[in-house]
């Protein structure tokens, strides 16, 4: 099995971050870079997954106050346009009777 540092897609950048220019669907020299392939992706998916939740963490906080301000605001809302709403029913005798009712 060829080693990826071996390998012609295989690059070492200047500050030592490794770049694989295999892709898997045209160059893949042997079936153990595609497993190789595979686990790079998985750990990348991994990463970005990470940091998004890190960032929904931070956000947390403020969503809820946000959420909180909402709910306040439409109960308020609903509070002040009680007076259009019938207080003895729930006001379906205001609207026309369907045909078939």
């Amino acid at each position: 099995m060829i080693q990826c540092k071996d390998c012609e897609f295989f690059e070492m950048g200047p500050d030592g971050r490794r770049m694989f220019k295999c892709e898997p669907f045209t160059n893949i020299k042997e079936p153990e870079c595609l497993a190789k392939w595979q686990l790079i992706r998985l750990d990348m998916l991994l990463a970005s997954y990470q940091s998004m939740l890190k960032w929904q963490k931070e956000f947390a906080p403020l969503q809820k106050k946000l959420f909180k301000f909402m709910k306040r605001e439409l109960e308020d809302m609903d509070e002040t346009e009680r007076w259009k709403i019938d207080e003895e029913g729930d006001g379906d005798e205001n609207w026309p009777k369907l045909p078939n009712e």
